[in-house]
């Protein structure tokens, strides 16, 4: 893997040969699928904009880290790819990246880029980078804790560079508290029951999320969403069918995605690192 240095200069390169956009201040929106989130959201969640995403607690930092890749497939046009920047302490703290799982949420790997910065200056520094490139549709900036650093400033120069670009920014924070940003919108997320599939398997992942802040509008509503794979899509949580005949068990906790059966071919692609 190469260094700090390495991935600026990888991603400056492809900046270079993609062209830097034009920048509209509105680029559309992308819905949710969920019917009740996105009218809330008047349509979806704005293209060209930065997304936060907090985990509720550390229990939580798996399937905050799911819904961002979630969010990030929702945002992901056609013929764009989707970059995925971390810290090395974030491997650390959180293991390697499995393209296999980003498979079974419905996502390609070929499409996956993954960025690994020094530290958290690099972290941003490369993720202003990315956002100006065309050549990715969305950027997830994997953040962990409350670096000095992650300020309003730099929290500014991302939204700029999202809105120039057209490129969809998602910050995920992981075990950090929330500070004052310029985020389009700031997401609170908690790992909820699925509801069991037949003979009692693991459902679909199911999330409970908090739209804590928003730039544009009223906030403070949460929504308990169920994410399909097949359709790539959230949607509201299926109701268990009643049965007398049958005892069901308690709900499978949603923390973890699911895996009903992963292609070999699928679960042997890899994202492609650029540094």
């Amino acid at each position: 893997m190469r260094d700090s240095a390495e991935l600026l200069s990888s991603l400056r390169e492809l900046t270079s040969q993609a062209g830097v956009s034009g920048g509209s201040s509105c680029h559309g929106v992308f819905p949710s699928g969920h019917a009740s989130l996105d009218a809330y959201l008047d349509g979806g969640f704005q293209r060209g904009q930065l997304h936060e995403i907090f985990a509720e607690s550390a229990q939580d930092n798996a399937s905050s880290a799911a819904f961002a890749g979630m969010l990030g497939l929702l945002g992901l046009q056609t013929g764009k790819s989707m970059l995925w920047l971390r810290t090395l302490a974030a491997i650390r703290k959180g293991g390697r990246f499995n393209p296999a799982g980003f498979s079974e949420l419905g996502g390609d790997p070929a499409t996956l880029f993954m960025g690994v910065a020094g530290d958290e200056t690099v972290l941003l520094r490369s993720a202003s980078e990315a956002l100006r490139s065309d050549a990715f549709g969305v950027v997830v900036i994997e953040c962990w804790g409350t670096p000095a650093i992650l300020d309003l400033t730099a929290s500014r120069r991302l939204t700029l560079a999202a809105d120039r670009g057209g490129v969809t920014a998602i910050l995920l924070r992981l075990d950090a508290r929330e500070q004052p940003s310029t985020a389009s919108t700031r997401w609170v997320v908690r790992s909820a029951p699925s509801v069991p599939l037949e003979a009692n398997a693991p459902g679909y992942p199911t999330f409970d999320l908090t739209l804590s802040r928003r730039r544009s509008g009223p906030s403070g509503k949460s929504w308990r969403v169920e994410w399909d794979r097949d359709k790539a899509s959230f949607r509201e949580p299926a109701r268990p069918a009643e049965s007398p005949g049958i005892r069901r068990r308690a709900a499978v906790s949603g923390t973890m995605v699911s895996f009903p059966g992963v292609e070999q071919a699928a679960a042997g692609k890899s994202a492609r690192h650029i540094a």
